[in-house]
């Protein structure tokens, strides 16, 4: 029997722009952009203007979510929806409106909001105009977009996050073009993983001014994949160690001590792509670390030494110090190309117990997309999907023996509730305990979602 703490919260994690569609929104996204002008980029065609209807459907969608035993919910506020004028941050009453009854709703239903600000959803005017991230005038937009979100939603909502995953921010749209505006550009990425940290610390600033009270926190996620050497041998060490500096101290270390990891500061420096930065401005993200953290894990990076030296003539990429490493025999989940290693989630507790100061923490995203699952749907119509407990009971036995070594976590929250739009993936794979037929926007409980509601009441599973 695994069994967790008795305060322990079992949630769902989504974001706006993959529920909500885009009715009624008076900004694109860099996706809604994308989509708008390339949509053979995205699987199947099918891009966010419905995703799976929240805005229609976040009634009957929550009452869902209270029958599968989810107690929290974390979604994303989108900028492009409730702000009028980005500059200023004039409001938009209909946005106002969308999610002052959305954040009721859940509390009508017994689910906590957790809300979060920026889920890889930049409005695209702000990247035309300004570059996005690579701007520091674009940091000071998003500090005043915050601070209305705290101002207008703080009354109820107790618990906030800056950003969900920053890092997938520098990597698919500024290294390995998976996300748009698709550049592959070390330098620019160097500054954009700077200027987002910055932005977390001034919102996290402008948030105890305006939410001072202790029950009040603010944090910001992570998606935090240890790095693995593929052996012992010092070169493939090395490689590891660079690819844990940059793949996750990157933005851990800044969010919670306060302060970029030397090493990852000299190696930039050395290379000549060391970010734009002021002492004034780190001042700032020293005096202004997260309250918690929220941590996303799917899969472990295994890395090697690179097959060439990084001092060949060569553009700068992080990866020019590693190589990733696929280890033969590995679990895989073959429809999303990522191993599954349960291990991890111990290895991510003690680190944070033996490194962050034991920061309180959660898991805030975790769970297995799978293509198809009609094939897994028996004559009822309900999915019989039992390969996502499976994968979920592994990861939380894995979380229990961190937490029984000292590990301060308080939660785990499945990625998702609802199956979701997940962004150029579109509904490839399915992640939800709630299948949405995307066609009829019909939606049932899967087996899972059963299974999920029993933890939720008892804190305990088989193994």
């Amino acid at each position: 029997m695994v069994t967790f703490p008795k305060d322990f919260v079992w949630g769902a994690a989504t974001s706006g722009p993959q529920t909500e569609g885009n009715f009624h929104k008076q900004h694109q996204n860099v996706f809604d952009y994308w989509f708008a002008t390339d949509p053979a980029a995205f699987d199947s065609g099918v891009g966010p203007d419905t995703a799976s209807n929240f805005y229609n459907d976040y009634e009957t969608d929550l009452a869902l979510m209270e029958k599968a035993g989810i107690k929290g919910l974390r979604t994303s506020i989108q900028w492009t929806r409730l702000i009028d004028d980005f500059e200023t941050a004039s409001l938009n009453p209909d946005g106002v409106a969308f999610y002052n009854h959305v954040i009721d709703a859940m509390l009508a239903h017994h689910i906590k909001p957790y809300l979060n600000l920026h889920h890889f959803d930049l409005p695209v005017e702000l990247y035309e105009q300004y570059g996005g991230w690579e701007s520091k005038h674009v940091v000071e937009l998003f500090v005043k977009f915050a601070a209305q979100c705290f101002k207008l939603f703080g009354d109820r909502v107790d618990d906030w996050f800056t950003f969900n995953e920053p890092k997938v921010v520098v990597d698919g749209q500024y290294l390995y073009g998976w996300h748009y505006p698709c550049l592959k550009d070390g330098p620019k990425a160097v500054q954009v993983a700077y200027n987002m940290n910055l932005a977390s610390a001034k919102a996290i600033a402008r948030f105890h001014e305006i939410c001072p009270d202790k029950a009040h926190k603010i944090g910001i996620i992570l998606n935090l994949t240890p790095a693995y050497a593929a052996t012992d041998d010092s070169a493939d060490v090395a490689a590891a160690e660079f690819a844990e500096l940059w793949s996750n101290n990157l933005f851990l270390d800044p969010a919670v001590l306060g302060h970029f990891p030397a090493k990852l500061v000299a190696t930039l420096d050395h290379d000549g792509v060391l970010w734009d930065a002021t002492a004034a401005e780190l001042a700032i993200i020293a005096a202004n670390p997260v309250d918690y953290l929220g941590v996303n894990y799917y899969h472990p990076f295994r890395v090697e030494r690179p097959d060439i030296s990084p001092k060949s003539l060569q553009p700068w990429l992080p990866d020019i110090y590693f190589k990733e490493y696929a280890m033969p025999g590995r679990v895989m989940n073959v429809d999303r190309g990522w191993e599954i290693y349960p291990q991890a989630m111990t290895d991510i507790a003690d680190n944070i117990r033996e490194n962050y100061h034991n920061i309180p923490w959660f898991i805030s995203e975790n769970g297995m997309g799978v293509a198809g699952e009609e094939r897994f749907m028996a004559a009822d119509g309900v999915v019989q999907d039992d390969y996502r407990i499976d994968f979920m009971k592994a990861h939380l036995t894995a979380l229990a023996k961190g937490i029984d070594a000292g590990s301060n976590c308080k939660g785990y929250f499945v990625w998702t509730a609802i199956d979701c739009w997940s962004w150029n993936h579109a509904y490839h794979n399915r992640y939800g305990l709630i299948r949405d037929d995307i066609h009829t926007q019909e939606k049932t409980l899967k087996k899972s979602a059963g299974w999920f509601n029993r933890l939720s009441e008892t804190g305990t599973f088989e193994e």
